[in-house]
């Protein structure tokens, strides 16, 4: 007996709806002049990180995945970019996405691996709240602690510009104390 009241395509549509609904909604990455997500969970030593303590910094948090190319290529510059301008005014998170912790720790342990913080999402919770569907995916997040700049799906070619945007957020005087140091004052 069909049920002429509601046409079978309509009661399929209905279930769609349905299964849509009970699907968790994914996170809108943060965009600029927004505050993102503070929490970023435990580093290595199993502290706490928590973006509103860098407040007065310019941070950058950073997606990554061992197989991510551009990754790859991105991560030394940062780490070289901190270590030049200092921890007082830049910090660098590198939040690994969804690789086991145990192959993230082998790699960080290689000697010829850049020194940043690593942190761990192996599950990608934090990549949901951040709105992650594809690494490399980078935030600035000026010294307000609001969102300055996102990129996502960047080449190495790119590079060059995201590392100009992170200098222009660095304070006036920590611009200067590098231009300096670079001068041989």
């Amino acid at each position: 007996m069909t049920n002429t009241r509601f046409p079978h395509w309509m009661r399929a549509w209905a279930l769609v709806c349905v299964l849509l609904a009970a699907i968790p909604a994914w996170a809108a990455p943060p965009a600029r002049g927004e505050l993102p997500p503070q929490a970023l969970g435990n580093d290595r030593k199993g502290n706490l990180v928590n973006l509103a303590d860098q407040r007065g910094k310019v941070v950058i948090v950073t997606f990554w995945a061992s197989w991510c190319g551009p990754c790859r290529k991105e991560l030394p510059i940062l780490a070289h970019l901190q270590q030049v301008v200092g921890e007082d005014a830049l910090k660098v998170y590198a939040v690994n996405w969804g690789e086991s912790r145990l192959e993230v720790s082998r790699l960080i342990r290689q000697r010829d691996w850049p020194k940043l913080d690593y942190l761990h999402d192996p599950a990608g919770a934090l990549a949901e709240q951040y709105g992650i569907v594809a690494v490399p995916h980078m935030f600035i997040v000026g010294r307000d602690g609001q969102v300055a700049h996102a990129h996502r799906g960047y080449s190495e070619a790119s590079l060059p510009r995201i590392m100009q945007e992170i200098i222009d957020a660095l304070p006036e005087e920590v611009r200067n104390r590098q231009a300096g140091a670079a001068a041989g004052n």
